[in-house]
């Protein structure tokens, strides 16, 4: 989901090539589920607007929980983990892998090529 998140918000002038992929151990308690009638009203526009941001912000600064999982806006059944790693309970974010990762630009360019189509 990550990656199609990223190939959906990031502009192709924009697009680094060598990325990094991190895989994290993370608890399975303490995870908030954000429900999509939760999220600001055009939380799927695009660019994506600064009412989502604000969203997110508070919702790292105020809650009680150090996990979100928030629905993805590419595909609504599939969600997108936000770890808070302003919470106490970060110290439990366990990274287990990180992998080298580079981009192949044809995702991107066909993409482009099917919203156009």
């Amino acid at each position: 989901m990550a990656l199609l998140e990223y190939t959906i918000n990031i502009s192709i002038d924009e697009f680094p090539r060598a990325l990094s992929i991190t895989a994290f151990e993370i608890p399975s308690s303490g995870i908030e589920v954000i429900k999509e009638d939760k999220l600001p009203q055009n939380w799927k526009h695009f660019p994506a607007p600064a009412s989502t941001k604000d969203f997110g912000t508070r919702l790292l600064k105020n809650s009680t929980n150090s996990i979100f999982k928030i629905p993805s806006t590419v595909i609504v059944e599939e969600y997108n983990y936000l770890l808070n790693p302003l919470h106490a309970d970060s110290k439990y974010f366990k990274i287990v892998e990180i992998k080298d990762f580079i981009y192949d630009l044809r995702i991107k360019i066909g993409l482009m090529n099917w919203q156009i189509n």
